[in-house]
């Protein structure tokens, strides 16, 4: 971890998104470069454990990472928002932010819970959304420029499809399956083109308006630097609207969750 860490900031990531399932936090909290050149956002445990529990565990991500504070907390699911404890959870949040802990609140959100319209209700300084060159659709439904309009700070989440762009047939799971064909129709779209998969999905995410921050997973310093320098590889001229799925099923974007953050 330490390694990979300093790799990152040798490279200039600046934004480090954890999440509080498993050890990551613990592990993180003991290999932080000093001084940190990092910021680091966490996320909510759900709504369904309690508000004492979302707010305590919120401090508790800080503790684990060796933290005075954090840079924002997100609501795990937009959907915790929409139900009836949705305005005190919010609330468990701003007061958070007031005192210090969090620069920033926000959400993490997919299209099909209206990012757009969560955020006019409640006023988020960051959204977090899926959006990649197979569901491109928070980007042609207009959501994105609506954030950012609002004064959101917009986090790019699943640039990568969690691994289908680079998936054959054979390996699909069974929800997938009947895309099998559209998803070999975009590879060999970009192998036509003579561009890298990971190449087309860093250049489709990291030139896309209104986007602050593109988020990617790693699992180690070397994936890092392959994923940094083909993040510096030009853009290519491509048709993006032609190598998204006709339809982005609900089986994509149920898949799309990544956890390290890097600043776009």
């Amino acid at each position: 971890m330490r390694h990979l860490l300093q790799t990152a900031g040798d490279a200039g990531v600046g934004l480090v998104a954890t999440r509080p399932e498993g050890d990551v936090e613990r592990l993180l909290g003991q290999a932080w470069p000093f001084p940190s050149p990092f910021r680091v956002t966490v996320r909510t445990v759900p709504l369904a454990d309690g508000l004492d529990r979302v707010e305590a565990r919120a401090r508790r991500s800080l503790e684990r990472m060796g933290l005075p504070r954090g840079d924002a907390v997100l609501v795990q699911n937009a959907a915790d928002l929409a139900g009836a404890e949705g305005r005190a959870l919010w609330g468990r949040l701003q007061a958070l932010k007031e005192r210090g802990i969090f620069r920033k609140i926000g959400f993490v959100a997919t299209v099909e819970d209206g990012p757009a319209l969560i955020a006019r209700r409640f006023q988020p300084d960051v959204v977090q959304v899926a959006c990649n060159i197979l569901d491109q659709r928070a980007a042609r439904s207009g959501v994105i420029d609506t954030l950012a309009a609002q004064g959101v700070e917009v986090h790019l989440a699943s640039v990568f499809a969690q691994g289908l762009l680079f998936a054959n047939r054979e390996s699909l799971p069974p929800e997938l399956a009947a895309h099998g064909m559209a998803l070999s129709r975009t590879r060999r779209r970009l192998a036509e083109a003579r561009v890298d998969p990971m190449q087309a999905a860093l250049a489709y995410a990291l030139n896309l308006p209104g986007v602050a921050s593109v988020i990617a997973s790693v699992a180690s310093a070397a994936e890092l630097r392959a994923i940094v320098a083909a993040s510096h590889a030009a853009k290519p001229d491509i048709d993006w609207d032609a190598l998204a799925l006709d339809e982005a099923p609900a089986a994509v974007a149920s898949r799309l969750r990544l956890h390290v953050s890097n600043a776009a």
